[in-house]
């Protein structure tokens, strides 16, 4: 398939294929920009049907790096990789040791994490092979919720971000009684429950895996939904959580939620589902704006990290979102194009 004239390619500074016979590995990576930083961006091990839809997957994953450290003010590119298997059942330390020695041909310019797929052992196994990793070398810290875990500091920040939303859209400056649907509730997912459900949410939780639903309503009382019906709950918040383009022609003429703000990467299947979005009336957290805690997190990664750094840069999330929101009500347009426009005017130079 083509990828110079692939309507994802945006430019990318490079897009990498590589296989490597002995550990079966069959791996993508992208890198979109470096001009702030290495292209920082996770491992995604996923059965992706098709060659053509991971990489689409990984050239729209790697911009949204770029857009999400910008935004974030990192000094730090964007970049992806996606690794073509089935994460419970192909997925090798020889796999992960061949990931590495392929990220340690790039010299530098990507820089390898966690994501969907991939956790804290497969890193380790990379790290065999190059110190271009991102985490996993910090020591654990019981004082720590984001220490070594991305997962924990992408939720605590949409946790934030749906709190800017909930004072912007429907005047709420707590989050007692508010309905809050979740789709998926893996590493993220999860983590986000408990935030809202100690905040006194009511939730609504669905997932492909019926045992990580059961966990949510034995400790969080949420109602198990499933997963067809999500979108037609009448509910205040809509939060993606799992994998994207879930805002789409079917969904949004559906969707009944007054906010849409979860931790799901390219939650538009296209642009213009956020213009679609605000004829409905409903307001999108931009899934980049909002999900930056993982990023944000291995950025303060090291012997002088902080936590008490890490959550004031995570709140600087919802101050992010608060002027998103302000700016496309008082532009009368749609919030994903507001945050694209902030994020380029950071790494492009372009002015918002």
């Amino acid at each position: 398939m083509a990828v110079l004239s692939h309507p994802d390619y945006d430019d990318h500074e490079a897009v990498v294929f590589h296989r490597d016979p002995e550990s079966g590995l069959a791996a993508i990576v992208a890198i979109h920009s470096t001009a702030l930083g290495c292209g920082l961006g996770g491992c995604r091990v996923y059965p992706y049907a098709t060659e053509a839809e991971a990489i689409a997957d990984v050239l729209r994953l790697s911009r949204g790096m770029t857009y999400k450290a910008a935004l974030a003010g990192l000094k730090q590119g964007g970049g992806k990789s996606v690794v073509l298997a089935d994460p419970r059942r192909d997925k090798t330390p020889a796999m992960m040791r061949a990931m590495g020695r392929l990220v340690q041909s790039l010299g530098g310019r990507y820089v390898i994490a966690e994501d969907s797929g991939s956790d804290e052992a497969d890193m380790r196994e990379v790290a065999r092979e190059t110190a271009y990793v991102g985490g996993g070398a910090a020591p654990l810290n019981p004082d720590d919720p984001g220490d070594r875990d991305t997962s924990a500091a992408t939720a605590l920040g949409v946790f934030y971000g749906i709190q800017a939303a909930a004072r912007h859209r429907l005047q709420r400056t707590d989050l007692q009684g508010l309905r809050v649907a979740i789709q998926g509730v893996g590493k993220v997912g999860a983590v986000l429950a408990q935030h809202l459900h100690e905040a006194g949410a009511q939730l609504f939780v669905s997932d492909v895996h019926p045992p990580l639903v059961e966990a949510c309503v034995q400790r969080f009382d949420a109602t198990a939904v499933d997963g067809a019906r999500l979108f037609d709950l009448e509910v205040d918040v809509l939060s993606p959580c799992a994998m994207g383009a879930v805002l789409n022609d079917v969904t949004v003429p559906r969707l009944q939620a007054a906010i849409v703000a979860g931790a799901a990467n390219n939650q538009l299947e296209e642009p213009r589902h956020g213009h679609m979005l605000m004829q409905r009336g409903v307001l999108y957290a931009p899934d980049y704006a909002i999900n930056a805690g993982g990023i944000i997190n291995l950025y303060y990664t090291g012997a002088t990290r902080r936590w008490q750094e890490v959550d004031a840069h995570l709140h600087r999330i919802a101050e992010t979102l608060s002027a998103i929101f302000e700016r496309a009500a008082e532009q009368g347009e749609p919030t994903h194009l507001i945050a694209d426009r902030m994020a380029e005017s950071v790494f492009r130079g372009r002015t918002t």
